[in-house]
């Protein structure tokens, strides 16, 4: 092998291998600068705690429901990636403000009482029917002057909410749905399309969006449309109702 050639192979070779570094650092601080953006908007830095609140299923003796238990499997594997840890409790046990932790609430108003405090303090906007006798207004949602029935099976909503109390507080997420299913949905939305979410409400940015789950009976909580983001009808107060029950 003459002396030119010899040259060439080893230029060749150092070139190889200072690209492969290259594409390996690169790598690792695409990945690091992506985790810390996760870790931002989920308010989760490394060995942080993560409050998970769910709701008992009226329908089933207090027991969660299944949909739910689900979406803590998949809030689980959220937090894990981010380096925390979880503590899961019932949604009728915490007795503590928020911003000290993230915290993570699934549920409607009439399965916890920690939802329905949420409801009451941060969006004041927003009633629930509580109703419990059949009706076409049953499990509604009511956003400003906007009323959202539900289709079971067919057309159910959830609410799906990032607020901070002030710029230092941890989130508190809610998922606030019609039906546990809806939860499980707002959950895999909020894993899906956080990167999105925090390009445009900001990593610290509050936002409260309404989605529709369609045709649960068929599709799951797979198919999930966005209907709008009504964070400044959910936060501004509505006029005092008197005629139907409501949360």
């Amino acid at each position: 092998m003459s002396h030119d050639t010899v040259i060439l192979v080893t230029a060749v070779t150092a070139a190889a291998v200072i690209a492969a570094a290259g594409g390996w650092f690169l790598r690792g601080y695409l990945y690091q600068h992506a985790l810390r953006r996760k870790q931002q908007f989920f308010g989760l830095p490394d060995n942080s705690e993560c409050l998970l609140v769910v709701s008992r299923d009226t329908g089933a003796d207090g027991a969660v429901a299944r949909n739910d238990v689900f979406a803590l499997l998949e809030l689980a594997s959220v937090i894990k990636a981010c380096g925390a840890n979880a503590q899961v409790m019932s949604g009728d046990t915490p007795q503590q403000g928020f911003g000290e932790r993230t915290e993570i609430c699934l549920g409607g108003p009439t399965g916890s009482r920690r939802m329905a405090a949420h409801l009451h303090s941060l969006l004041p906007g927003v009633s629930v029917n509580t109703d419990s006798a059949p009706g076409p207004d049953r499990g509604a949602f009511t956003i400003g002057t906007e009323r959202h029935r539900l289709e079971n099976g067919s057309v159910e909503h959830v609410l799906l909410a990032r607020l901070t109390a002030g710029q230092e507080g941890r989130p508190v997420f809610l998922a606030c749905g019609q039906r546990s299913i809806t939860h499980q949905a707002a959950v895999r939305y909020l894993a899906k399309h956080h990167q999105r979410l925090a390009r445009k409400h900001g990593s610290r940015g509050n936002f409260v969006l309404l989605l529709r789950v369609v045709n649960s009976q068929a599709y799951g909580p797979d198919v999930v449309e966005m209907i709008g983001d009504v964070t400044k009808e959910a936060t501004t107060p509505r006029p005092k109702l008197t005629t139907s029950k409501q949360l």
